[in-house]
């Protein structure tokens, strides 16, 4: 379950602020209730049932095969699924198959570390992108895949390739056609950075040995329960904004949660980020850096507000000296510090997990995307496109040809 503390803010929103999006926001639910938005609502836009059966039975065969599983993708195509992995499995002692993310820059040194780490390692590898030709996932492609044909033969190959890509076009698809390897589709309807309950993200979670069935459990809960929370979020965030409150910073207080706090980076940036418009996103991860950006927060420039993701109930371990559980004083610390900012000038609110499982996340990732859905309609963009982000790209891609 999620629940939330909305109510902190009301130093700097006002029940007239909130009212004034009423008519507003009543439409836009009428666009995710039957209107053109109603997909986003529905489970099954994300993944049919035949498809996830076969996600299953392919991440339990390449989970027998190998010692480490590349995923290669960029933004949207591994941000989702490296922030409920990390987020779900142990910090230290990794069960196998080890995952590494690869093709999300152009690093040399990256390359030829991982490259040589595994060389004498059975390995298995899936490449994620729609065009296929997007430059940082193409070139670790390339890369692994001369590095398993010198150690497998055609047969081999089949079994530990697996591309997800357009249903019907592109150079990736044109690939898993003619060598005969396991394909997943990426969806048309649901893109990039809002995919990671596809087959994008849910195939390396799957392999990673998370339950996909609870994590869109989660999801389907949200989809149910979570659309007006989500409204209230975003109005509160839009209402900020126009308060001149331009920067948000999604702050944790457990490290698991890291990715998905650039996971939630990428989804209101990229989603927010044009026409001169949106809140830039920041991260923060407490108590560790209320010791750096803490001071910033409590008494910078007025430009902050800020989302505190928590948990209510994680392991246990007490200490002695203070005569505390080490989870309770880690929520307590989280509590002062939302107050203390709150007291300050940096508008402080929590959403809290009452555990940190699959369903939870599911039901947490699933509020943010709806958020940033709602977000970007308030703000009148697009919250779909990435038209910045096609600019870079042309500027290197002239450069390369040069």
């Amino acid at each position: 379950m999620l629940s939330y503390d909305f109510e902190t803010y009301d130093k700097y929103v006002d029940k007239n602020d909130l009212n004034s999006y009423k008519s507003k926001n009543d439409a836009i639910r009428e666009k995710f209730h039957g209107g053109e938005l109603a997909y986003w609502t529905n489970v099954a836009t994300y993944i049919k049932s035949e498809e996830l059966d076969e996600i299953k039975r392919t991440a339990q065969s390449i989970r027998e095969i190998c010692d480490v599983f590349i995923v290669i993708g960029i933004g949207g195509s591994y941000m989702g699924s490296k922030a409920v992995i990390e987020a779900l499995s142990p910090m230290y002692k990794r069960p196998k198959p080890e995952i590494i993310f690869l093709g999300k820059n152009i690093n040399p040194n990256e390359y030829v570390e991982v490259l040589d780490y595994v060389k004498d390692k059975d390995i298995a590898v899936n490449v994620i992108s729609k065009s296929g030709t997007t430059l940082e996932p193409s070139i670790a492609f390339d890369l692994v895949l001369d590095l398993m044909k010198n150690k497998y033969d055609e047969s081999e190959l089949k079994k530990r390739v697996v591309i997800t890509t357009d249903e019907t076009s592109g150079t990736l698809r044109e690939l898993a056609d003619s060598e005969g390897y396991t394909s997943f589709v990426v969806p048309t309807v649901v893109g990039g950075r809002y995919s990671v309950f596809t087959p994008v993200g849910l195939f390396p979670i799957s392999v990673a040995g998370i339950d996909v069935d609870k994590l869109l459990m989660g999801v389907k809960r949200a989809m149910e329960e979570e659309l007006d929370n989500a409204i209230t979020y975003a109005t509160i965030r839009d209402i900020l904004y126009n308060k001149d409150k331009c920067i948000e910073s999604f702050t944790v207080y457990d490290e698991r949660l890291n990715y998905l706090v650039e996971w939630l980076k990428q989804l209101f940036a990229e989603s927010h980020g044009k026409d001169n418009k949106g809140i830039f996103p920041v991260g923060n991860i407490n108590t560790r850096d209320l010791h750096s950006m803490g001071q910033f927060l409590q008494e910078g420039k007025d430009i902050l507000f800020e989302t505190i993701i928590g948990i209510k109930n994680n392991r246990s371990i007490f200490i002695e000296k203070y005569s505390w559980d080490l989870n309770d004083m880690n929520n307590m610390a989280l509590e002062k510090v939302c107050e203390a900012h709150s007291n300050g000038h940096t508008p402080s609110s929590i959403i809290w997990m009452d555990s940190l499982d699959e369903e939870n996340l599911g039901r947490i990732m699933q509020f943010f995307m709806f958020a940033a859905i709602v977000g970007g309609i308030q703000l009148g963009i697009n919250p779909f496109d990435q038209p910045g982000v096609q600019e870079y790209k042309r500027l290197v891609t002239e450069g390369l040809n040069k």
